[in-house]
């Protein structure tokens, strides 16, 4: 009763205890409600804020190009020329226009309509919320007259918007730094997650020009530059992803169509080529936004697709009528392709915008396709066979791996009698709270064994060479003797089979050596889990572990732990006095307590969670170094064999 009190007193909850959070207080508070994380994808999505602005006024035909540049100190300037931001006194406010876009939450020309057809920026918060979160921004406006410039510091303005000088051009210029005191983990810009970004958007919108430079260096010769222009819009992306993944092609030309509906309020783009892989990819956008949870445009596509070709399959005596319809998996295997939808009121999910609601925009869709595909199909023939023989391949392979899958579960009906030999498992059953380390070889196996968490964490050791994942369909993966206790121990199946109800296992850490077979390691898991267990990544249930480099030793009982050579060296910058290095080559060095110290405690270890773009990537250098294509192996090594460090040889 005394305890009860007790607790009821400090948790007093009374009318000073409601605050009341003025301008932008809210976005400092709470950024992650607002950018979704304060680490990199956060401090990335600073950028991306101004730049959808830019390409806003791109996209109400007033912008041709933009020019972002990473200056030194890692600080962003973003320019356009663009109508620029009004600086006339918004009556309603009574300050300058400009300084409502950057000081006052959800206020922007983007809500009724009339300055901006179609906008990424919906919510009126993109330039105030960067504002909110960089340590300085300065923001200059080219009205065709005049030049005007305005300056704030974490979100208050410390000058008036003054004139320095005259000028014929238009457009809006926003320079700002981020603040290390929201983004604590790093404040340091990735060139070639901006590149991507910058990119995409050159495709999306056909003709813009965006130029991305990377000044950071001292020596200007190692400054970075490229130019993204592609007249041929998100069919010029189909090709892009296709070189870039060096793959056959199934059929010569891009298949594109475009649509709007009656009102011109919304359209539609969509182009798609097959290539021979077993893999899928399908980028969609909405107003320039990439929609990385799909949405209702990619809905309308893929069922559109499933309808038309179940119906050619038949028309072209793939399927009699007494067939089973194929499945709309059968129909994208090998397909590249990418969506763009732009509409008056966009319906996102959340700020970040991963997802898009709208539901007329699902018919738009469907129709589009549903009508053009057929008049394609009615016209090429030949790419509509070609197309349809590949789907029933895959059909095909399907039941192969449906009927693989029932004889493995006969053979072991109980459940727990179907659980990997080698696996040592935890003894909690809580998904919530457990944990799987899948390690690389016996050594490690036993170490990781002896020194985890019996409880909650459980060990698979994996030995020999794994299955190369390349060109390889469902029925080849089930029974294979080396990812078949990964798919066990997991519980969820495959592909059609997974279900992430049944995973039995919270996190899925991938713990291999600090070198080139570790990275390999590493790189077939997370290809294996990016095509055949999706919802594995997209949901964030992979890891990777992060083993240290080095152990540091001051006498014989100080121990220090070092995961990187710049680490190493500040360790023995800060003892400065005799010590002994010990350069870790494999994680069966390590005894058990050494490895649950560094690498294993949940309290002490650094562990990196994978993510879709992860995935991707590994996916796609997986695909270059292990294709059968020699010449983009050759140019993938000497274009990154400057960046290689740490090499065993």
């Amino acid at each position: 009763m005394d305890n009860l009190e007790i607790a009821k007193t400090e948790q007093e909850y009374t009318a000073d205890e409601i605050q009341v959070l003025e301008g932008l207080e809210a976005v400092r508070k709470r950024p992650g409600m607002y950018i979704g994380t304060t680490g990199p994808d956060g401090l990335h999505h600073l950028v991306y804020e101004i730049v959808d602005n830019s390409i806003d006024e791109a996209l109400a035909g007033y912008c041709d190009k933009i020019e972002v540049t990473i200056l030194p100190d890692n600080i962003i300037r973003v320019s356009d020329n663009g109508r620029g931001i009004p600086v006339g006194i918004n009556q309603k406010m009574g300050m300058p226009a400009v300084t409502v876009v950057f000081t006052v939450l959800h206020a922007g020309g983007k809500f009724g309509g009339g300055g901006y057809k179609v906008s990424g920026g919906l919510h009126g918060v993109g330039a105030s919320v960067v504002n909110a979160l960089s340590t300085w921004l300065e923001v200059k406006v080219c009205d065709g007259e005049k030049i005007y410039r305005q300056r704030y510091e974490r979100g208050n303005i410390v000058s008036d918007l003054e004139v320095i000088g005259e000028t014929t051009s238009r457009g809006t210029e926003v320079t700002f730094k981020a603040d290390p005191e929201i983004f604590k983990e790093t404040v340091v810009y990735d060139y070639a997650v901006l590149e991507k970004r910058l990119r995409e958007q050159a495709f999306l919108n056909a003709g813009i020009h965006i130029v991305l430079k990377d000044e950071r260096d001292e020596n200007p010769e190692n400054h970075k530059s490229e130019s993204l222009c592609f007249e041929g819009g998100i069919s010029s992306f189909v090709e892009y992803i296709h070189r870039r993944k060096s793959v056959d092609l199934l059929h010569e030309n891009i298949i594109y169509f475009a649509a709007a509906n009656e009102e011109n309020t919304s359209s539609a783009e969509i182009a798609f080529q097959y290539n021979t892989d077993y893999t899928d990819t399908i980028l969609s956008f909405a107003n320039n936004i990439r929609t990385k949870e799909g949405g209702t445009h990619e809905e309308g596509f893929k069922r559109a697709i499933t309808t038309v070709m179940n119906e050619y399959a038949r028309k072209l005596k793939f399927l009699k009528d007494s067939d089973k319809n194929l499945l709309g998996e059968d129909f994208r295997e090998g397909m590249t392709a990418v969506i763009s939808v732009k509409l008056r009121e966009a319906q996102f999910e959340g700020q970040t915008k991963a997802k898009l609601g709208n539901t007329d925009i699902r018919a738009l869709v469907y129709n589009v396709v549903n009508e053009k595909l057929r008049t394609y199909f009615d016209e090429h023939t030949d790419v509509a066979k070609l197309i349809l023989e590949k789907a029933c391949q895959a059909a095909l392979a399907r039941e192969k791996a449906r009927h693989a899958r029932e004889l493995v579960r006969r053979k072991s009906p109980l459940e727990n009698a179907s659980l990997p030999g080698k696996l040592a498992d935890c003894q909690s059953r809580n998904p919530e709270e457990t944990e799987v380390y899948i390690v690389e070889g016996d050594s490690a196996g036993g170490s990781a064994k002896n020194g985890r968490d019996r409880k909650y964490q459980a060990i698979l050791p994996l030995w020999g060479k794994m299955l190369n994942v390349e060109k390889v369909r469902e029925d080849k993966i089930i029974g294979n003797d080396k990812l078949m206790p990964v798919i066990t121990a997991l519980g969820t199946g495959i592909k059609s089979d997974f279900d992430i109800t049944k995973l039995r296992y919270g996190k899925v850490i991938i713990m291999a050596d600090a070198d080139v077979d570790g990275s390999h390691i590493r790189t077939l898991l997370l290809t294996f889990f990016f095509r055949f267990m999706k919802p594995l990544v997209e949901q964030g249930h992979v890891y990777i572990a992060q083993p240290p480099l080095y152990r540091v030793t001051k006498g014989k009982t100080n121990h220090y732990y070092a995961y990187s050579d710049e680490e190493r060296d500040r360790i023995l910058r800060e003892l400065n006095c005799k010590t002994e290095i010990q350069r870790y080559k494999g994680l069966g060095e390590m005894d058990p307590e050494q490895l649950w110290e560094t690498t294993m405690n949940p309290d002490t270890r650094i562990m990196l969670k994978v993510t879709v773009e992860d995935a991707e990537a590994a996916d796609e250098t997986f695909k270059i170094l292990m294709g059968e294509k020699v010449e983009p192996r050759r140019m993938f090594i000497e274009e990154n064999a400057k960046y290689v460090q740490n090499l065993d040889i």
